[in-house]
């Protein structure tokens, strides 16, 4: 019999009292991907970190084909062919993407920048992305970053490609294409350990998928001898509702928000619907499509250039993000380490940023009980997993964050919630929750403006659907008549604008 090129064998792993892993125990074999799902805070993470040289075991081992061996640090298991590509992608800023590609490639002291750039645009061709590679990185988007991340994982001779998250930021066509690659190296006999909350893109991709819960291994069983239905009870240990049913629509008659004519000069143009209370508009759109760029210049980071927007019947130019804020709108970022939390400081404070000068009191004086009670009320409403408001916020799940982040702007009352990727990196048990929230947040009267590349997520949530491509508006599509073959045809080009 084979022997699985990566295994875990009785893995735990404690910090100070508390059990991230209990027993872990894991096979990775090679020319399989073997899916890991688990809600956040479930112990993927920590597995990762054990399985790349990150943490090291408090009891049991790592073996690489049959051997037990020790890992100690990231170099170590890159020596061994294991690499791991994260849920949040980090690239040097400064550096074009050839070199984020090959920048822990040993290459003597001459580069043959030439070869390197040939190399890197296979790459890049390789995993489907146009990209220049001679782009710098400062300016890509997640997805683009994420390609970049992929690229430098290939160009590495890896065995064991551990892929957390890999498509929570691409839209379908981009997802496509990954999973793609990740079949293509299974098949040349590389381990692929494939991390997901999408469940759907389990089942078309992986051979085995892996359940496990609050650190424990709950169950292994080949793709074709599972359901959806008795992996999300092994995942969550409860009832969840299908968060892929479309609830009635709340919208009202009243207009809340009235673009007409928007443009950013040389980023997109010709944007105009109304969006009124209680309805849910979301926008949809490949990766490149421009739709965070609208929410972006709705919310005044990126002012917009040409075009109409007036609010509550009131004619409004936000020339900064406070003005947006003023006004009554909150904008929810795809980005949460720039543009959404202060990963150093605690979950408490991040909370109340956005509303501080409400729990003032006097000059400088803050009403700490009255913050910790707001904190702690968001806490609960939206389960999110932690010790307490007072552990820093960087150390909480991916999906934790994003409720987080959820509970800083919901804080502050809007009446239009800009939401950009609203569960991207959040486990199935937690995206229903926050649809629930988004739905009750239009029900009490709010306006949503959802941008997001999971289409099961936009036919659900969205009471309208805007297509973009390519900075230009498509068509607004009701609900009754949209599906994902008609977004996606809009999306590519495929169908005329409406």
């Amino acid at each position: 019999m084979t022997k699985p090129t990566l295994a875990l064998r009785s893995v735990s792993k404690m910090f100070g009292m508390t059990a991230a892993l209990t027993g872990m125990s894991l096979e990775l074999f090679p020319g399989e991907v073997h899916a890991i799902v688990g809600e956040n805070g479930a112990g993927k993470s920590t597995m990762i970190k054990i399985m790349t040289g990150i943490y090291q075991p408090t009891s049991g081992h790592v073996e690489i084909d049959g051997a037990e061996v020790s890992l100690h640090g990231s170099k170590a298991a890159r020596l061994h062919g294991v690499a791991a590509i994260y849920q949040e992608p980090m690239v040097f800023p400064d550096l074009d993407v050839a070199e984020n590609i090959f920048i822990s490639a040993s290459r003597g002291l001459w580069l043959d920048r030439k070869a390197t750039r040939r190399q890197a645009a296979e790459l890049m061709a390789h995993i489907g992305m146009k990209l220049d590679v001679d782009r710098v990185a400062s300016g890509l988007t997640l997805a683009e970053q994420q390609a970049v991340e992929i690229a430098r994982a290939l160009s590495q001779n890896v065995r064991v490609l551990i892929m957390d998250e890999p498509t929570a930021s691409l839209s379908a066509h981009e997802a496509a294409e990954l999973r793609r690659v990740a079949r293509r190296l299974a098949d040349q006999g590389v381990a692929v350990l494939y991390i997901s909350h999408r469940l759907e893109e389990v089942f078309e991709l992986a051979d085995r998928v892996s359940v496990i819960r609050d650190g424990e291994h709950i169950s292994t069983n080949l793709i074709a001898d599972t359901t959806p239905q008795q992996m999300i009870a092994e995942m969550v240990g409860r009832e969840v509702g299908n968060y892929f049913t479309k609830m009635a629509s709340t919208t009202t008659d009243e207009v809340l928000l009235s673009v007409r004519d928007l443009a950013v000069k040389g980023v997109f143009e010709g944007i105009s619907f109304d969006l009124r209370r209680g309805e849910i508009l979301a926008m949809a759109g490949l990766i490149g499509a421009r739709r965070t760029d609208v929410g972006l210049a709705l919310f005044g980071i990126t002012p917009a250039t040409e075009g109409e927007v007036r609010f509550k019947g009131r004619p409004l130019k936000p020339r900064s993000a406070q003005d947006a804020i003023r006004a009554g709108i909150a904008y929810v970022s795809e980005d949460r380490r720039k543009l959404g939390l202060a990963m150093e400081l605690p979950v408490l404070w991040n909370m109340t940023l956005a509303t501080l000068a409400t729990f003032l009191r006097g000059p400088g004086l803050v009403d700490t009980g009255a913050e910790r009670r707001m904190a702690e009320d968001f806490r609960k409403r939206l389960n999110i997993r932690t010790p307490d408001v007072d552990i820093a916020v960087g150390k909480l799940s991916g999906g934790n964050q994003q409720k987080v982040m959820l509970a800083k702007w919901l804080n502050m009352n809007p009446e239009l919630l800009i939401i950009d990727e609203p569960t991207r990196g959040i486990d199935i048990g937690a995206k229903a929750e926050v649809h629930d929230l988004i739905r009750g947040f239009a029900a009490r009267g709010g306006a949503v403006l959802i941008i997001s590349s999971d289409l099961p997520e936009v036919l659900a949530l969205g009471d309208r659907i805007l297509v973009m491509r390519e900075g230009r508006q498509m068509a607004i599509v009701n609900h009754d008549a949209a599906d994902q073959q008609r977004i996606m045809a809009l999306a590519m080009g495929q169908e005329k604008a409406a």
